[in-house]
């Protein structure tokens, strides 16, 4: 008898806006108190628990408290790194906390001849045994299950749970059609249940070779496209063999998908602020998409701050816009022959040269532009730091 609850893609302090940050803590929060009041006999958390490998304090706080809550009540974590919380270096706070004792890292083996014996961890209530792999970015967990020493995993007696964070190839959908995967044949055979994460969608499968295969999507949704398509996050309760979905809806969502193609800055005006009349706002998460190509007048002539104050106004929790496919006919389609990637952007900056006043050297200060927001975040460094730093770098660009 085996009950537990399988939580990925928390990504604790992922959100930029504080209250939908808010309401992602909010989510884990309630997730964790799900779990109490299930009375489960642990809690598996399949990557990506922290959004980045060092997370903010407020956010560590929240976790901290939780985590061990649960330890108070006698409820395990068992947790593998994620994309988002490793490092290379091995400087996380994942390790911070499991040296705290406050979960358990089951990602752990020995090197046996080049290749890789995972440890399985034993759940002592339930004699449970639990595994798994650890996700990385771009792939580079793929050399990790080439080198599993498979035939003793799949050996293994008992209830088993191998835990991955990875999108496996056959579960890709055409959305994900862009995004690296792994196949199935990678992972070890014969395991009662494999806890997915990693890719937010919500999709569970049993696999006659294999076993149960369960992703359970995000805690919340971490982006305008995942509140568009999902509303909301959640996770599963398992229990023996038994799989039920948790939904976590924090807030009401209504999205809007407008297109304007075609229309006036006049029209696209009137069309999006009649589909908008008549909708109750109060206390939701708003998420309105524009796109198509305007007729007439420029994507930034339409009114949507006063959409915006009409909807505030009628109570929303929170707006966001979406208008990375919405453009103009006076910005016309630039056709460059092939070249390198430097001489193709010098071409098209040369060509749209004077369509916004500017008292500077517009194409030198363009290109210092385009090179300076190009820099990635460094090794460690933490998300508002980083922010800060192409802030400054962004002034002095512009004041030069």
């Amino acid at each position: 008898m085996v009950k537990f609850a399988h939580i990925a893609d928390v990504h604790i302090g992922g959100w930029r806006e504080p209250k939908l940050r808010e309401l992602g803590y909010e989510a884990f929060k309630k997730a964790m108190q799900i779990c109490k009041d299930k009375k489960v006999d642990f809690v598996l958390v399949a990557g990506d628990l922290f959004n980045t490998a060092m997370p903010g304090i407020d956010g560590m706080k929240i976790v901290v408290e939780e985590f061990k809550d649960l330890q108070e009540v006698g409820i395990p974590i068992y947790l593998i790194a994620g994309s988002h919380d490793y490092s290379p270096s091995g400087k996380t706070m994942l390790d911070v906390l499991e040296k705290a004792g406050l979960f358990v890292n089951v990602c752990k083996g020995v090197d046996v001849d080049g290749k890789l014996q995972l440890r399985f961890t034993v759940d002592e209530k339930t004699g449970a045994k639990i595994t798994g792999v650890l996700g990385k970015r771009s792939g580079l967990d793929k050399s990790i299950y080439h080198d599993l020493l498979l035939e003793s995993l799949e050996n293994e007696e008992g209830y088993k749970i191998f835990m991955f964070h990875n999108l496996l190839t056959e579960f890709k959908t055409k959305e994900l059609e862009k995004v690296d995967s792994s196949p199935l044949s990678l992972l070890p055979k014969k395991f009662n249940y494999y806890a997915g994460g990693h890719v937010h969608i919500v999709e569970q499968r049993d696999v006659e070779s294999h076993g149960k295969i369960v992703y359970p999507g995000p805690l919340f949704p971490n982006s305008f496209d995942e509140l568009e398509k999902l509303g909301f996050g959640g996770f599963f309760i398992v229990d023996n063999e038994k799989t039920e979905r948790v939904e976590l809806e924090m807030k009401k969502h209504l999205g809007f998908n407008i297109s304007v193609d075609g229309l006036s800055v006049e029209q696209a005006d009137q069309k999006i602020k009649e589909t908008l009349e008549g909708k109750v706002f109060t206390d939701v998460i708003v998420t309105l998409r524009v796109y198509g190509t305007l007729s007439m007048g420029k994507p930034s002539d339409i009114k949507f701050k006063e959409m915006f104050e009409f909807m505030n106004s009628q109570g929303a929790f929170f707006i966001m816009k979406n208008t990375n496919k919405l453009e103009s006919k006076e910005f016309e389609t630039i056709n460059v022959e092939t070249g390198n990637v430097k001489e193709i952007e010098e071409k098209l900056i040369k060509e749209h040269l004077g369509q916004i006043a500017v008292d500077k050297d517009e194409q030198k200060l363009i290109l210092g532009l385009m090179e300076s927001l190009s820099k990635d975040k460094v090794e460690g460094e933490r998300v508002t730091d980083y922010e800060e730093r192409m802030k400054k770098e962004v002034e002095r660009i512009i004041e030069l």
